[in-house]
């Protein structure tokens, strides 16, 4: 099969890249910045908003870890005859944020949900199978926005402050792992049309997930509970050092935010790993 990787430079779709290529597939792999070395895949560079400039051969699947907005105006762009699958990625954010105490959290999950249900009725009307995977906390060491953020906090301080006792339930889930489902979705029949949660493999506080970060860098766990009322005060103290944080993000330290992945572990065998990251030279 040929495939189109939007997003290919990102910590999921670099994995997708690097999987296509360990399946003796040479993908053709969109990014505004591609890299020197092309490592296999054919590189175009391009931007997603701008669809009527990009040219491609004639390609079978799509797999988008880009806003699904953007794909959602290009679709019809990138339409050819021997496309049959759109993979896209979301978020499960559009149902633990949807209630956020934050009007622009709120708005934003809300375009996200509209988006998708653009991207399906987009998908149905050109007849183009469609899977759209939502992953929770997504994290590759070093690399991501999420658990990385938190270890690089814990390197500089040594030590992190949680709202509360941080009781929340988390399901850390890793970019290759998401990479890999994908990939299965795709040549899965079971998988067509259809909405999958992709949690990681670990149920565990949210305390318990930053004290796994502490022994992926080394260090002793150096966790201190603030009081909420308190907490305002502390996130203020780390946001500069925390530029995409906001003050929410204390009050969902407390809830719980659990997925069931079993649908997809049944369409297509989905075994994430569990969350022990590993930060070794990272700075």
């Amino acid at each position: 099969m040929q495939s189109l990787v939007l997003g290919a430079t990102g910590i999921v779709g670099g994995y997708i890249v690097q999987h296509l290529l360990l399946l003796d597939e040479k993908p053709i792999a969109l990014s505004r910045s591609p890299p020197k070395d092309p490592g296999g895949a054919q590189w175009v560079s391009g931007d997603l908003a701008d669809p009527t400039a990009l040219k491609f051969p004639q390609i079978e699947i799509i797999y988008c870890t880009v806003e699904v907005g953007l794909l959602v105006q290009a679709l019809p762009h990138l339409l050819n005859p021997s496309l049959k699958r759109v993979v896209a990625f979301t978020s499960t954010s559009i149902v633990t944020k949807m209630d956020s105490e934050l009007v622009s959290e709120r708005e934003s999950m809300r375009g996200w949900a509209e988006a998708e249900q653009k991207l399906i009725a987009i998908c149905e009307r050109l007849g183009i199978e469609w899977t759209i995977l939502r992953p929770t906390i997504i994290y590759a060491e070093g690399r991501d926005g999420n658990v990385t953020r938190l270890a690089r906090l814990i390197q500089r301080f040594g030590f992190l402050p949680l709202a509360g006792r941080g009781t929340g339930l988390r399901q850390p889930v890793h970019a290759e792992d998401l990479a890999i489902g994908a990939i299965n979705a795709a040549a899965q029949e079971a998988a067509i049309n259809k909405i999958y949660v992709l949690p990681g493999r670990d149920i565990i506080s949210y305390r318990e997930m930053v004290g796994r970060i502490f022994d992926g860098l080394q260090r002793p766990r150096r966790i201190v509970s603030v009081p909420p009322s308190l907490w305002k005060l502390a996130f203020l103290l780390a946001k500069p050092f925390f530029p995409n944080a906001n003050a929410a993000m204390g009050t969902r330290m407390t809830k719980d935010m659990v997925f069931d992945g079993s649908p997809a572990t049944r369409d297509f065998n989905w075994k994430p790993r569990e969350f022990r990251p590993r930060f070794e030279g990272m700075v």
